[in-house]
């Protein structure tokens, strides 16, 4: 036999072998990630899954089978549905709002002025604070009597609002705390995507004559689109997941006015005990925000302009 049949030969029997030595080194370092993501995300979605088909003891023990029986309950609830509607209003008002807001004051911050390493400082000061800080900072300005927006409709001659008791601005008060706390983070991803845009680009514009407008919709908008898209996303799932300002503000009133889909899980779980009836709820806001992203990528990725 040849001496060039015979290596290849020879390296067709050792490449299963060196295959299973890089799989196998490939295992070893992804096991630390392999274990944390079963131990925190795989085996607690998988049991939430698993509670849901179950009437639970107060300590979360599945004792009776009841099949689709908690999530019969869950849809036929008025509680839910209220939950549900003002999960809905809460994201449509805090999304929009905080993008819209974080890219104006990202551009603003992106230009070369004089002392303006201050103000992406401030614009990006409300990312270093947490929820629960940031909730009671609020709980003072929302206040009844001595509250600074009360303070201020007063000075107008306006009459005060109960802006976290009255079912009308309870969940309004809540977006406005929410958008205030999700700026800096959207702020400063923004601002990292429009320091990235090459700079030759706007320089070609402005020899042809080109406004800032007209740069803004044809150059600035369209390479900043996949920041803004990553932006979107995060923002969509974040405004569903919010717990910790409608904890401290309101506990979800009045009127049930604030109870988030999430308040609503914690609240039947830790409150009530029905771990059956809340994974039930956790399963259902799993499958909306699958959904909603699904739908994110399906059809806003389009309008991504990708260098």
């Amino acid at each position: 036999m040849k001496p060039e049949v015979e290596m290849k030969l020879q390296n067709k029997t050792s490449a299963p072998k060196w295959q299973f030595i890089y799989w196998r080194r490939a295992i070893l370092y992804l096991w630390p990630s392999i274990l944390l993501f079963s131990v925190f995300l795989f085996y607690p979605l998988l049991k939430t899954f698993y509670l849901s088909f179950f009437l639970t003891d107060q300590q979360g023990m599945a004792n009776v089978f009841v099949g689709l029986e908690n999530y019969q309950y869950i849809i036929q609830s008025e509680s839910f549905h209220k939950s549900i509607r003002a999960t809905l209003i809460f994201v449509l008002l805090t999304v929009p709002t905080s993008v819209i807001i974080s890219l104006f004051l990202a551009l603003i911050a992106n230009e070369k002025l004089k002392g303006i390493g201050f103000f992406r400082t401030l614009f990006a000061s409300t990312m270093g604070i947490s929820v629960a800080a940031s909730a009671v900072v609020w709980l003072f300005i929302f206040h009844p009597s001595m509250g600074l927006f009360n303070q201020l409709i007063n000075t107008l001659g306006g009459s005060e609002i109960e802006w976290l008791l009255d079912p009308q601005w309870a969940l309004l008060s809540i977006s406005i705390t929410t958008i205030w706390m999700n700026i800096g983070f959207t702020f400063l991803i923004l601002l990292g995507g429009l320091q990235n845009i090459d700079e030759h680009l706007y320089e070609s514009a402005r020899i042809n004559g080109a406004g800032y407008f007209y740069q803004l919709r044809r150059i600035t908008l369209p390479m900043l689109s996949p920041t803004l898209f990553f932006v979107i996303t995060v923002s969509l799932i974040n405004a569903f997941q919010t717990f910790g300002q409608v904890d401290i503000l309101t506990q979800g009133g009045p009127s049930e006015s604030t109870n988030l889909i999430v308040y609503s899980i914690y609240r039947e779980a830790f409150v009530n005990y029905q771990f059956g009836t809340a994974s039930a709820q956790s399963i259902f806001l799993f499958l909306c925000i699958l959904i909603v992203t699904i739908l994110q990528f399906r059809f806003g990725e389009r309008k991504v302009h990708y260098q």
